[in-house]
C-alpha cells in the first residue's frame, strides 16, 4: 500500500501512528461524526484512512484540547474557506475568555466571602428606603438560564415599552422580578415588568397576542424597597450578587423582612450609559420584622 500519496489508504494503525493519535482516538472520532474512515472492509470490518485526512484528525484532536463543543467542532473543519473558519475558532474563544473572566470574578467573591470578608464587600454599597406607590404593570414570564439573561431582558422589556407607547405611555420605571433563582442551573422564572398608564388599553393589548407569549396585566400593590445603586458593570454575572447580599445583609441589620420577590428596577437608559454610569437598583420589597 503506498502510503506516500495522499490518496493512499492507510490502516487505522498506520493512520493513528502518522497523525500522532491513538487508534482509540480515532475510533471516537468516528463515533462522535467527526473523522469517519475513508473505507471499511465488510469482510473484516478493518478501518482504513486516506493520507489526506491527517490534517483533519490533527486539527480534530487540538480543537478537542480546547474544550470546544463537538457541533462547533464539526462546523469549524467542515468550513472550507480558511480565514472563515478561523473566525469560527476566535468567536468560540472569545467566548470562552469572557466565561473565564466571569469564572475568576465569581472565585475572587467566593474567596473574600470564605475568608470571612464579605462585610468589606458590602460595605461598598449604600443600602436606602424608598416607597413606591401601587401601579398597573403589563409582564412577560420565561424561563431562562442566566446566560440568556443579557439578550432575553432587553428584548422582553423592549416588547413591553412598545405595547404600553400604545396605551398612554411608560409612567415608571421598567423591572425585572426573579420568582426563584437564575444561574448556569436554574432557570427561575424571570419576570419583565413595565408601568403603564392605560390599564383597559393594555389589558385588550394582552388578550389580543393570545398564548403564544406569556403576557400578564396585574395590579402591583404599593410596595417599601430596601435598595442599592449599581452601575452597568456591576450589573454582570457574578458581580451582581455582591449587591443582592450586600441588601440583605442590610435587611438583616437593621431588622426587615422579606415583604416580596427581588428585582432589578432599570431607571436609566442602558444603551447609552458607560460601564460606570449607575443604571439600575437591586431592591427588595420589605416590612417590619
Amino acid at each position: 500500500m503506498d502510503t506516500g500519496d495522499d490518496g493512499a489508504l492507510l490502516t487505522i494503525g498506520a493512520f493513528a501512528a502518522r497523525a500522532r493519535l491513538s487508534a482509540k482516538a480515532l475510533r471516537l472520532y468516528d463515533r462522535l461524526g467527526l473523522l469517519a474512515p475513508a473505507h471499511i472492509d465488510e469482510a473484516s470490518g478493518y478501518r482504513y484512512y486516506r493520507a489526506g485526512q491527517v490534517e483533519r484528525a490533527r486539527l480534530v484532536a487540538m480543537l478537542r484540547q480546547l474544550d470546544m463543543p463537538l457541533a462547533r467542532i464539526a462546523e469549524v473543519v467542515e468550513t472550507t474557506d480558511g480565514p472563515a473558519s478561523g473566525d469560527l475558532l476566535a468567536a468560540y474563544w472569545g467566548d470562552v475568555e469572557t466565561r473565564f473572566a466571569a469564572q475568576r470574578t465569581l472565585a475572587a467573591y467566593l474567596r473574600a466571602r470564605l475568608s470571612g470578608r464579605s462585610s468589606e464587600m458590602y460595605e461598598k454599597f449604600e443600602v436606602r428606603l424608598v416607597d413606591v406607590p401601587e401601579q398597573v404593570i403589563v409582564t412577560e414570564t420565561r424561563h431562562t438560564l442566566a446566560d440568556e439573561l443579557p439578550t432575553w431582558i432587553p428584548a422582553s422589556l423592549g416588547r413591553l415599552e412598545e405595547a404600553a407607547g400604545q396605551c398612554g405611555g411608560v409612567v415608571g420605571a421598567p423591572f425585572v422580578v426573579y420568582h426563584s433563582a437564575v444561574s448556569m442551573e436554574s432557570d427561575g422564572p424571570v419576570e419583565t415588568c413595565v408601568p403603564v398608564a392605560d390599564e383597559p388599553g393594555i389589558r385588550a393589548w394582552a388578550a389580543a397576542q393570545g398564548r403564544g407569549r406569556q403576557f400578564r396585566v396585574r395590579v402591583e400593590p404599593a410596595r417599601r424597597l430596601a435598595y442599592t445603586r449599581i452601575t452597568k458593570a456591576q450589573v454582570a454575572h457574578p458581580q451582581i450578587l455582591a449587591p443582592y447580599e450586600a441588601v440583605e445583609a442590610w435587611m438583616k441589620r437593621e431588622g426587615w423582612d422579606y415583604d416580596g420577590l427581588c428585582r432589578e428596577v432599570y431607571f436609566a437608559d442602558w444603551d447609552a450609559a458607560g460601564a460606570e454610569d449607575p443604571v439600575c437598583d437591586v431592591a427588595f420589597p420589605v416590612k417590619r420584622g
